[in-house]
């Protein structure tokens, strides 16, 4: 995805590639969230390993005291977002960046986690 130089987004642009994720996911040293809504995950699949919560709910279902909250979806654990093409998930690194989570990385979109060999399951 191509953001403008002085877009605010660009803020938001991947810090680390979607190769790089799929080797941080699978030594475990990365988490991955899927932004996309639910309809689109169960069209396309989702990243192997990859949490899926719709961009709309990550405020409350990442929420760390949220009952629902996924046990290994910490603050302190380093977390690649993706969603259709980048833009989701770069809003989702924001309202996780505020949330207080530290290291979250804006993948792009689940096309650039399959060519970089990412698996994807259904």
């Amino acid at each position: 995805m191509y953001i403008p130089p002085h877009h605010p987004l660009r803020s938001l642009s991947m810090s680390i590639t979607a190769s790089q994720a799929v080797q941080l996911a699978a030594a475990g040293k990365i988490n991955l969230l899927d932004v996309r809504e639910t309809g689109e995950v169960m069209m396309s699949g989702r990243a192997a390993g990859a949490h899926h919560i719709p961009l709309g709910l990550v405020p409350v279902k990442a929420d760390p005291k949220a009952p629902d909250h996924p046990a290994d979806l910490s603050v302190d654990k380093p977390i690649a977002v993706y969603c259709a093409s980048g833009a989701r998930s770069g809003r989702a690194t924001e309202i996780l960046r505020s949330m207080g989570y530290k290291d979250v990385h804006n993948i792009g979109g689940l096309a650039h986690w399959k060519a970089a060999g990412g698996q994807v399951v259904r």
